[in-house]
């Protein structure tokens, strides 16, 4: 029952912080039932979205304001990047041209306050005006016009 009602918990958080009311009613409706092999479905749904949360328990330091950000194609999808790990757009991830690889990172859109928290995974871009690409997810759900290609916002660095 407690660990039901934590994670109950935790999705009402990720609930709040990406706006998405009727995937939290169709999840509450499943953790209700208090069924083991359904409560770890829905957190392998939510993998990366907990991650997330997990990491805006630390601070986050200031590392660049009025950044231009743009995202990735879908032709990268599938190839290796930098690190060796293999590009998912669907995945909270991101190419920088002097982060360390795995440095978590929170980049926030400066029109509309949208963040999200990516992970330095790829080298990039390789525009001399732009300082972060994200991967098409990330880049979506904080953009204020899906229609655009790029964005400026605020990038903060988890400090541990």
């Amino acid at each position: 029952m407690k660990k039901s009602i934590t994670l109950f918990f935790l999705l009402t958080i990720i609930n709040v912080v990406s706006g998405q009311s009727s995937i939290l009613n169709k999840q509450k409706s499943t953790i209700q039932k208090d069924s083991i092999k359904k409560s770890k479905a829905v957190a392998e749904v939510q993998e990366n979205k907990l991650d997330s949360l997990i990491t805006t328990l630390g601070t986050f330091k200031t590392y660049k304001k009025e950044a231009h950000a743009s995202y990735y194609a879908d032709k990268f999808n599938g190839k290796r990047t930098a690190s060796g790990t293999k590009f998912d757009n669907k995945r909270y991830t991101a190419a920088h041209k002097k982060l360390p690889f795995g440095t978590k990172v929170k980049v926030t859109n400066e029109k509309n306050g949208k963040w999200v928290i990516v992970e330095i995974t790829d080298r990039g871009p390789f525009v001399k005006s732009r300082e972060i690409d994200l991967s098409k997810r990330a880049f979506m759900d904080i953009t204020s016009h899906k229609g655009s290609g790029g964005m400026l916002v605020t990038i903060a660095v988890l400090d541990n």
